[in-house]
């Protein structure tokens, strides 16, 4: 269901009347009926068919016919024009085979032009080789001969600069999970590379893959570091924008708009103007699910789960997230090769349980997660998961479970080094005073405890810092409740 209304609620103004259009002229009325609920009141699956007074069997079957139509409509304002180039391209030998040369030349620099507007280097080289062929014994051979050639190596530099894109996303997450000053250098070398490669060519492919990398890097890995001679960053994102929206039928950058929208939710919500972030949030959160299963290798999506929880503390929404999520993101499947992805989601999903009460669903995933993947490359993120679920367990009432973890969390922190993870450390001392109903002036220890934790600045991503400690929070961990653990 969550895709279907994804699908609905994501199309413009102008698709979404096409199609209601489309289905009217075929008389097609439960389906519109069907398709003006989703996108005006968005409700559930039983009252979907309640409304529509139709069995679960022809409900589902509806949806299904609708959902293909939506799909069919989709495809076709992308075949046009830019599926008529491929069809063309693939036609040329049989213009070289049954036209005059004359006319076969003219015919393909027409089509040349075409290709070098939407920027389609493979392509080009095929035409170019064309050219080569018909302009043989003229002077023209040389031009074509170098534009083939200089077509071959920009196709080679665009096949590097995408490996560069899922490189730099891949050594990302290391660095997001381990802080290293190694793996900030590789990214900072890699975005050196990506810029280098994109200023071979006059390319506007180019230069949105090159501005994927910059806008990340600036944001999460150096924040606002701008050169001189750069172009500032919302400079950047309206350059884009202006580019995104200039090929609209090129189905790449047809999809990566999602990235963009959400480097400009990003943007917004490093310089906090909230304002500006709230004015993007309701589109990318719906999109979310896409963007978590499709765009890793253009972005760090994940990244968004991190922000979607700071924003609901920052608005005290915490302890909706466990029912949206339920709806959201019930179909999402989670990438367990991915273990930098994979860590952030299961500590925001775990998180979002936390705060709705659900400690033992919260338990449960984080202890899966656990347990589940080799973690000698991220030795803080296991730390942190660890001190996490003995949260969950102590928040539970678990005693069992909670001393089975606390079991191995100090050797660990000896292992690592108090000075290599501060973080995990005090808020290991936070719950280590919580459960020792004799320590003298408890409630101020916690309280002080607490208070240091506000001021430590992790360099990698530290789910500790989403754990919210406010006064309630104190007066829990403080609680005799607890204390008796």
């Amino acid at each position: 269901m969550t895709k279907f209304k994804t699908l609905i609620n994501q199309l413009s103004t102008k698709d979404y009347d096409s199609i209601k259009a489309e289905l009217k002229d075929s008389n097609a009325d439960k389906s519109i009926f069907l398709l003006e609920l989703v996108r005006k009141e968005n409700p559930d699956d039983d009252t979907l068919i309640k409304k529509l007074g139709a069995s679960p069997n022809a409900y589902y079957a509806l949806r299904s016919r609708l959902n293909q139509r939506i799909e069919e409509f989709l495809i076709q304002q992308l075949e046009s024009p830019r599926t008529n180039l491929f069809k063309k391209v693939l036609m040329i030998n049989e213009i070289l085979f049954t036209k005059p040369k004359d006319i076969a030349i003219a015919t393909l620099k027409t089509l040349e032009r075409e290709l070098k507007d939407y920027d389609l280097p493979n392509e080009l080289t095929t035409v170019y080789k064309s050219l080569k062929k018909l302009t043989l014994h003229t002077s023209n051979h040389f031009q074509y001969s170098q534009l083939y050639n200089r077509h071959i190596a920009y196709m080679l530099a665009l096949d590097k600069a995408e490996d560069l894109l899922t490189k730099y996303f891949k050594k990302y997450g290391d660095f997001l999970l381990t802080g290293s000053e190694s793996a900030q250098l590789e990214l900072n070398l890699m975005k050196k590379e990506m810029t280098n490669v994109s200023a071979l060519y006059k390319s506007h492919r180019l230069f949105v893959y090159d501005s994927c990398i910059h806008i990340f890097h600036r944001l999460f890995v150096q924040p606002d570091d701008e050169l001189d001679d750069e172009l500032p960053t919302e400079d950047l994102l309206k350059a884009n924008e202006k580019i995104l929206s200039s090929y609209k039928m090129d189905s790449i950058y047809f999809h990566i708009n999602s990235v963009f929208d959400f480097l400009w939710f990003c943007y917004y919500d490093h310089y906090q103007v909230f304002r500006k972030v709230e004015n993007y949030y309701n589109n990318i959160n719906i999109r979310s699910p896409q963007l978590l299963t499709n765009f890793s290798l253009f972005t760090f999506p994940s990244t968004f789960l991190i922000l979607e929880m700071k924003r609901a503390l920052r608005l005290n929404q915490e302890k909706s997230l466990y029912k949206q999520n339920k709806i959201l993101y019930n179909d999402l499947v989670v990438n367990k090769l991915d273990v930098p992805s994979y860590y952030i989601q299961t500590i925001y999903f775990s998180l979002s349980d936390y705060y709705a009460n659900e400690y033992k669903i919260a338990a449960k995933r984080l202890s899966e997660l656990v347990n589940e993947i080799s973690w000698k490359k991220y030795p803080n993120a296991l730390l942190e998961a660890r001190i996490l679920l003995v949260l969950f367990h102590l928040m539970d009432n678990d005693i069992e479970h909670e001393k089975l973890v606390s079991t191995s969390l100090q050797r660990q922190i000896r292992v690592i080094g108090k000075e290599n993870c501060e973080m995990a450390y005090r808020f290991y001392l936070l719950l280590k005073t919580a459960k020792n109903d004799l320590k003298r002036n408890k409630a101020e220890n916690v309280i002080k405890l607490a208070r240091e934790l506000d001021l430590i600045k992790p360099h990698h991503f530290s789910p500790l810092k989403l754990v919210k400690m406010d006064d309630s929070m104190i007066l829990k961990l403080s609680s005799s409740v607890v204390a008796q653990v």
